[in-house]
C-alpha cells in the first residue's frame, strides 16, 4: 500500500494547475459554548461553475496552533483543493481543546462544535456530500488525535480519517499541553483519560468500514505512541495504512506526509 501510495503521489504531482482555488474564512456561532470561532473553507477554482455536491476534508490543526495552521505549513492549499478536487475545511479548535467535549469544563465542547455544529453549517452552506462517503478528517500532533477520535465517536459523520504526527495516546504526557485543564488532573480523574484516549478506542473500529491512515517521523516524541497504536490495531485486526518516514516534529515533516493523506482520501472518495 505504502508503494502504491507514492506512485499515486508522484502522478498527482506532475499535474500543474494553473489557476487556485478560492480560500474564506467562515465564522459558526457554536450554541455549545456560546462563542463564534473562524474557520478556513477552500473551495476548487471551478466550484462555483459546477452543480455537483464535493467530497469534503476537515484538517485539524495542532496545541498552539489555529485555523491558518495548515495554511501556513503548505501555501499550495490552494492547488491541492483543485488538484484533488475537494473541499477543504479548517476549523479553529482553540490552543489547547484536544477536540474532547470537556467533562471539567463546559466552555471547552469542541466534540460538538466540529461533529455536529461545523458540519451541520458546511453542508447547508457549501455545495458538499452531506453523506460519510464524501466525508473524511485529518489532523496533526492534536489534530491527529483529534481526528482519529471524533471520527471513531462520530461514524456517521465521517468515513475516513487520518493523524500525522498524532498524539494517539496522551497518558503519557499527565502534565503537557494543558491536558489536565481538559481531563481533570491524571492522577484523580484517571477514568477520563482511559476514555478518551484513541489508542483505547480501537475496539470500536470492529466491523466498521472506517479506512484509516496514520503516520509519524522517526524523530517524533510521538513515534513510540504510534508504533504501539499501529500493534494495537494489528492485534484487533482492523484495516489501516501506517507510515513511518525520516523526519520530526515540525512543518517540514507536515508538508510532506500532507501529499499521501490527499492521495488516500481522493481513492477513499473515489471509492477505491
Amino acid at each position: 500500500m505504502y508503494r502504491k501510495l507514492c506512485l499515486l503521489i508522484v502522478a498527482q504531482l506532475i499535474i500543474i494547475t494553473a489557476s487556485y482555488a478560492k480560500i474564506d474564512t467562515v465564522r459558526v456561532t457554536s450554541a455549545a459554548m456560546n462563542k463564534t470561532l473562524p474557520n478556513l473553507v477552500v473551495t476548487p477554482t471551478n466550484y462555483d461553475q459546477r452543480t455537483e455536491r464535493l467530497p469534503v476534508l476537515y484538517m485539524l490543526h495542532g496545541a498552539y496552533g489555529s485555523f491558518k495552521q495548515w495554511l501556513d505549513i503548505e501555501p499550495a492549499l490552494q492547488r491541492y483543493a483543485d488538484q484533488f478536487d475537494m473541499v477543504l475545511v479548517c476549523p479553529d479548535g482553540g490552543n489547547t481543546s484536544w477536540y474532547f467535549d470537556s467533562p471539567v469544563d463546559k466552555s471547552m465542547q469542541y466534540e460538538t462544535y466540529v461533529a455536529k455544529e461545523l458540519v451541520s453549517v458546511i453542508g447547508q452552506r457549501y455545495r458538499v456530500i452531506n453523506d460519510k462517503r464524501g466525508r473524511a478528517i485529518m489532523g496533526l500532533s492534536m489534530g491527529g488525535h483529534g481526528a482519529l477520535y471524533l471520527a471513531i465517536r462520530n461514524p456517521e459523520v465521517w468515513g475516513a480519517a487520518g493523524s500525522t504526527s498524532g498524539g494517539v495516546d496522551i497518558r503519557p504526557f499527565p502534565n503537557n499541553w494543558d491536558l489536565a485543564k481538559r481531563l481533570g488532573p491524571y492522577t484523580s480523574q484517571r477514568e477520563n483519560w482511559e476514555k478518551n484516549t484513541v489508542i483505547n478506542m480501537v475496539e470500536a473500529l470492529k466491523g466498521r468500514s472506517m479506512k484509516i491512515i496514520f503516520d509519524c517521523g522517526l524523530d517524533d516524541f510521538f513515534l513510540e505512541v504510534n508504533r504501539n497504536m499501529r500493534q494495537k490495531l494489528l492485534s484487533n485486526s482492523i484495516p489501516h495504512v501506517y507510515i513511518e518516514m525520516p523526519g520530526g516534529h515540525n512543518a517540514q515533516y507536515w508538508n510532506s506526509s500532507l501529499k499521501y493523506h490527499l492521495v488516500f482520501f481522493q481513492s477513499f472518495f473515489a471509492g477505491k
